[in-house]
C-alpha cells in the first residue's frame, strides 16, 4: 500500500478530545511502567496527540532528559498546548507540528534518541513501516523503539450485549474502508524486524475491568463514545441505523449488570537499534 494519508475516523471534536483525555487517565500509568525509564533519556513521542503521555514522559525523564512530541493534527496540537499551559507544564516538553512519515527533526537530531515511542498511530496509516523506519533512524545505536497499538479482534465483553458484535465488526470494516489497519497490533514485532531493529520484548497493556471495579464505567463510556463518534463510518460500512441504536442501547443496559466483564488489551512491542 502507499504512504498517502488515510481518513482518521475518530475526528477531533471537543467530545473526542475529552474521550482521549479520559483514555489517557486509564492507560498512561501502566504504559509508563512498561517503558521502565531510568531518567535522563532523550525521548521522541510520535503521534503525541493531546500530549498528556508526552508530558508524563517528560516528568519521568527529568531535568537531565529531553522529550519531543510530534503531532500532525493542528487541532490536537492546539488543545495539547492549552492543557499544558493550564497544568503549568508549558515548558516541560517540546511539541512540534509534523508528519510521522517524515519526522520534523534537524540534521543533528537524527540518531540521537534513547527511546522513540508511538501509541495508537500505526493503525491509522496505510504503510506503518514507513513510520517505524523513521523512528529507527531517529534512535541512537542501542536505542529503543517502542510500539503500542490495537488489535481490534481482542475485544471481549461477557455476557455479550445483543448486537454489539455486529456493530464492532462494522466498526472494524470502517477502518478497512478508510485504508487503516484494525489488526496492526499483531504485526508490531514484524514491523520492528522489517525496520532493521532487533525485537526484544512484547507484552499487553491490560485495558479492562468488571462490574464493581473502578475502571469499569469509564471503559464502557469510552467504548460508547468511540461508537457514537464513528457512527457515520459504521453505517457506511453496512450496518443499519436501527441495529446500531439497538446495540448501543443494549450496551448501556449491559453496563448495569452485576456480572458484566470487559476484556481488552493493547499490544506492546519493543525493539533495539543495532549498534
Amino acid at each position: 500500500m502507499g504512504s498517502e494519508p488515510t481518513r482518521y475516523i475518530h475526528g477531533t471534536t471537543p467530545e473526542e478530545q475529552r474521550r482521549l483525555s479520559r483514555l489517557n487517565d486509564l492507560i498512561n500509568r501502566p504504559s509508563l511502567a512498561e517503558l521502565a525509564l531510568a531518567g535522563g533519556e532523550r525521548i521522541l513521542d510520535v503521534g503525541s496527540g493531546l500530549a498528556q503521555f508526552t508530558r508524563m514522559l517528560g516528568r519521568a525523564a527529568g531535568a537531565e532528559g529531553r522529550v519531543i512530541g510530534v503531532e500532525v493534527n493542528a487541532a490536537q496540537m492546539e488543545e495539547a498546548r492549552r492543557q499544558a499551559r493550564e497544568d503549568g507544564e508549558e515548558g516541560l516538553v517540546e511539541l512540534r507540528h509534523g508528519d510521522a512519515r517524515s519526522l520534523p527533526l534537524a540534521e543533528g537530531e537524527w540518531g540521537t534518541f534513547d527511546v522513540a515511542h508511538a501509541r495508537f498511530v500505526l493503525e491509522h496509516v496505510r504503510d506503518p513501516l514507513v513510520i517505524v523506519r523513521q523512528m529507527a533512524r531517529a534512535c541512537r545505536p542501542g536505542g529503543r523503539v517502542v510500539l503500542a497499538d490495537d488489535d481490534h479482534d481482542v475485544l471481549r465483553l461477557w455476557p455479550e450485549p445483543p448486537g454489539l458484535e455486529a456493530v464492532w465488526q462494522a466498526y472494524i470494516r470502517s477502518y478497512l474502508r478508510a485504508g487503516n489497519d484494525p489488526y496492526v497490533g499483531r504485526r508490531l514485532v514484524w514491523l520492528l524486524h522489517e525496520a532493521g531493529l532487533l525485537p526484544r520484548r512484547t507484552d499487553w497493556i491490560f485495558f479492562g475491568d468488571c462490574a464493581g471495579g473502578p475502571d469499569f464505567d469509564p471503559l464502557v463510556d469510552n467504548l460508547v463514545t468511540i461508537l457514537r463518534g464513528a457512527r457515520e463510518a459504521i453505517l457506511e460500512a453496512g450496518l443499519l441505523p436501527r441495529l446500531f441504536e439497538d446495540a448501543v442501547g443494549a450496551l448501556r443496559e449491559w453496563q448495569r449488570r452485576p456480572d458484566a466483564a470487559f476484556w481488552y488489551a493493547i499490544c506492546w512491542a519493543e525493539g533495539e537499534k543495532p549498534g
